[in-house]
C-alpha cells in the first residue's frame, strides 16, 4: 500500500507553526479524507434548511370549482377546454385566477351543461370557496393553514424573509457560541438543535407556530455550513483548500437538487420537512468523531490537546508522529505568542473595531470601496437566491425547474479556480455579473414564450451568478487590510443578507407587474457589474496588511510567488470565517 513520504528530518529545525506541523503529519492523507467526508454532511443539512422552505411554503395553481360544468370531485381537469369562458385568466402567468369566477347567468344549470360564454357574465366577478387543485395530493401550509386567495399571499412569502431574518440573528450568534464552547461542540449542538426544530415544525397545526419555528430553525441550523467549512479548511495544508472549497460547493449544489427530488416523490410538506431533517439528527453519532479546531485550541492555551490531535493524525495517516523537538518548539512557540498579545493563529490583538473604522474613515477611496462591495453583495444574494425561487415559477415542471437550477451551480464551482487564474479577479467578477443581468432581461423577449429558451436563460444567469458569489468570497477578503479584513467581510455579508430577505417577496412585485423582478435582478446586476470596475485587480498581488496598503492597491503591484497564484488560500479562509453561502 503506497503511503506518503516521511517527513524531512530537518523538519524539527524548520518553523514550528501549525501548517507546518500538519504536513509533517501528512498533507492529506486517510484521516483528513475522511473528517472532510463527515463535515460534508453539515454542509448537506445546510442546504437542506435554507431552500426548504420553497416547497413547504409553496404555492399552488387552484381555481374555483364550477357548478354545472364539473361534478366537484378530485378527478376534476384543473384546465379544461372551457375554462375560459367561466373563470379570468392571468395575463402575466396564463393560470386561471384562483379565488374568483364570472357571475353565473343560470345558477340552475344542471351538471353537464355546453359551460360557453353566453352562460357566464364576464362583466361581473364573483368570488368562491370550492376549489379545484391542479394536483389535488400535493400538500403545502398554504392549503394546509388555508392562506389561499391573493389576500394571504404576502403570508406565503414572508415564510422566506422571516428564515432570511433568522439566518442573519445565527450570524451573530454562532459567534459568541463557538468562541465560548469551540467549533465542534457548536456544530453538534446547532446540528441537534436544528434539526429538532425542523421535525418541530413539521408537526405545527397554524401559522403562527409554524412561523415561530421557521425564525428558530436557521437560528441554529444555518450556522452549520460556516463551522464545518472551517473545521474541513483547518485540517488541510493551505494549497489543499480551494480543493475542499469547491469539493463543498458541489456537494452543496448537490443537496439542493436532493430537495427537489424528494418533493417530487413527496407531495405532502410534513413528510418533507421530516425526511430532510431527520439525518440530521442521526448523523449525531457520526459527528461526534470529529475532531476539534485546533486554531481555537490554541486561542484557548490548550497546546496539549492540539499535539494529541496532531499524533492521531499521523497515527490515521501512517506517518511518524512529530518529533518531541518539534513538539517542544511548537509549545515554545505557542506560549510566546500568548505572551506578545497575539492569537493563535498569529495575528496581533490590535486596537478596537471601532478605532479601526474611525481610521478608515481618513481614506475615501476604502470607504467608497465598501459601500461598493456591500451593494455587490446584496446583488449576489438578491439574485442568487431569487432565481432559486423563482425557477419553481417556469413553464413545466417546477421540481425538474428547480433540479436544474440548482445543479447550474456546480460548473462554476468546479472551474472557478481556473477561471480566476485565467482572467483575473476582477475581470471574472465584472464580467458573471454582466452575464447575469443580460441572461435576467433576455427572458423579457419574446424568448419568454419558448419554453427551453427561457429555462435555458434562467440556467445561464444561474450559472453566472453562481461564479460571481464564489468570486466574491475570495475578491472581497484580498482587497481589504488584515486588521479589518473579517470585520469588514462580516459587514457586507450582512448587507448581503437582506438581500436574500427580499429575494422571498418576488411574487408580491411579480403581481404587481410581471417582469418586474427579471427586471430588478437583471438591472442591479448590470449596474453591480460596472461598478465592480472600480476595484483593484489582486491576481498576484500580496494581500494588504494595512490601512495604507490597501487603500493603493491599484499602484502598487507587488507580485506574489508563482505558488500563490492561486486563490489565496488565507483569504479564502477568512472570507468563509465570517460569511456564509
Amino acid at each position: 500500500m503506497s503511503t506518503e513520504p516521511a517527513a524531512a528530518p530537518a523538519a524539527a529545525s524548520g518553523p514550528a507553526d501549525l501548517d507546518n506541523l500538519l504536513e509533517h503529519v501528512g498533507r492529506f492523507g486517510r484521516f483528513q479524507v475522511w473528517q472532510c467526508a463527515i463535515l460534508l454532511l453539515p454542509v448537506i443539512f445546510n442546504a437542506f434548511s435554507n431552500l426548504c422552505y420553497v416547497f413547504t411554503a409553496g404555492d399552488l395553481n387552484y381555481r374555483c370549482h364550477i357548478g354545472g360544468c364539473e361534478n366537484g370531485t378530485q378527478s376534476e381537469p384543473y384546465n379544461p377546454p372551457w375554462l375560459h369562458n367561466a373563470v379570468p385568466f392571468r395575463e402575466s402567468t396564463h393560470q386561471p385566477a384562483k379565488c374568483e369566477r364570472y357571475h353565473p347567468l343560470r345558477s340552475d344549470a344542471p351538471f353537464g351543461g355546453a359551460c360557453d360564454a353566453s352562460d357566464f357574465n364576464s362583466s361581473f366577478i364573483e368570488r368562491c370557496t370550492d376549489l379545484v387543485y391542479e394536483d389535488p395530493a400535493e400538500r403545502t401550509i398554504v392549503n394546509d393553514f388555508g392562506l389561499l386567495c391573493e389576500e394571504n399571499r404576502w403570508k406565503v412569502t414572508l415564510v422566506g424573509t422571516v428564515h432570511n431574518v433568522g439566518q442573519v440573528v445565527a450570524l451573530a450568534l454562532s459567534g459568541m457560541i463557538s468562541d465560548r464552547f469551540g467549533r465542534r461542540i457548536t456544530l453538534l449542538l446547532c446540528v441537534g438543535i436544528g434539526s429538532t426544530l425542523g421535525i418541530l415544525r413539521s408537526l405545527t397545526v397554524g401559522y403562527g407556530s409554524f412561523m415561530v419555528l421557521e425564525f428558530l430553525e436557521p437560528v441554529f441550523g444555518s450556522t452549520v455550513y460556516t463551522t464545518a467549512f472551517v473545521l474541513c479548511q483547518e485540517l488541510v495544508e493551505p494549497k489543499r483548500r480551494v480543493i475542499v472549497k469547491s469539493v463543498v460547493l458541489v456537494a452543496y449544489a448537490l443537496a439542493e437538487a436532493t430537495i427537489g427530488v424528494l418533493a417530487m416523490q413527496l407531495r405532502n410538506w410534513r413528510t418533507l420537512t421530516r425526511a430532510l431533517f431527520l439525518p440530521g439528527i442521526l448523523s449525531i453519532p457520526l459527528l461526534w468523531t470529529t475532531v476539534e479546531s485546533m486554531r481555537w485550541l490554541l486561542t484557548k492555551g490548550h497546546h496539549r490537546e492540539v499535539i494529541r490531535i496532531l499524533q492521531r493524525i499521523a497515527k490515521a495517516n501512517g506517518r511518524p508522529a512529530p518529533s518531541e523537538e518539534l513538539l517542544a518548539k511548537f509549545t515554545l512557540q505557542q506560549q510566546t505568542k500568548a505572551g506578545a498579545g497575539q492569537d493563535g493563529a498569529g495575528r496581533i490583538k490590535g486596537k478596537s473595531f471601532v478605532q479601526l473604522l474611525a481610521e478608515t474613515c481618513r481614506y475615501r477611496r476604502l470607504m467608497l470601496r465598501i459601500v461598493n462591495c456591500s451593494f455587490c453583495w446584496f446583488t449576489n444574494a438578491m439574485v442568487y437566491y431569487g432565481l432559486t425561487l423563482n425557477s419553481v415559477t417556469l413553464a413545466g415542471d417546477k421540481y425538474a425547474n428547480f433540479i436544474l437550477i440548482t445543479l447550474a451551480a456546480i460548473p462554476p464551482s468546479v472551474a472557478i479556480n481556473y477561471i480566476l487564474n485565467r482572467y483575473g479577479r476582477r475581470k471574472t467578477q465584472c464580467g458573471s455579473l454582466l452575464l447575469c443581468g443580460l441572461f435576467c432581461l433576455l427572458t423579457l423577449t419574446e424568448l419568454k414564450d419558448i419554453a427551453w429558451a427561457n429555462v435555458t436563460l434562467f440556467l445561464l444567469s444561474k450559472m453566472a451568478i453562481s461564479l460571481s458569489f464564489s468570486t466574491l468570497y475570495i475578491y472581497t477578503a484580498e482587497i481589504f487590510p488584515t486588521s479589518l479584513r473579517q470585520s469588514f467581510i462580516s459587514f457586507c455579508s450582512m448587507v448581503g443578507r437582506f438581500g436574500s430577505m427580499l429575494a422571498p417577496q418576488m411574487p408580491l412585485l411579480q403581481a404587481l407587474w410581471a417582469p418586474l423582478p427579471m427586471v430588478l435582478f437583471g438591472t442591479v446586476a448590470l449596474l453591480s457589474g460596472l461598478l465592480i470596475l472600480e476595484f483593484p485587480e489582486t491576481t498576484g498581488i500580496t494581500l494588504p496588511d494595512t490601512l495604507e496598503e490597501a487603500a493603493t492597491l491599484n499602484n502598487d503591484r507587488t507580485k506574489r510567488k508563482p505558488h500563490q497564484e492561486q486563490a489565496h488560500p488565507r483569504a479564502m479562509e477568512e472570507a468563509k470565517l465570517t460569511a456564509s453561502e
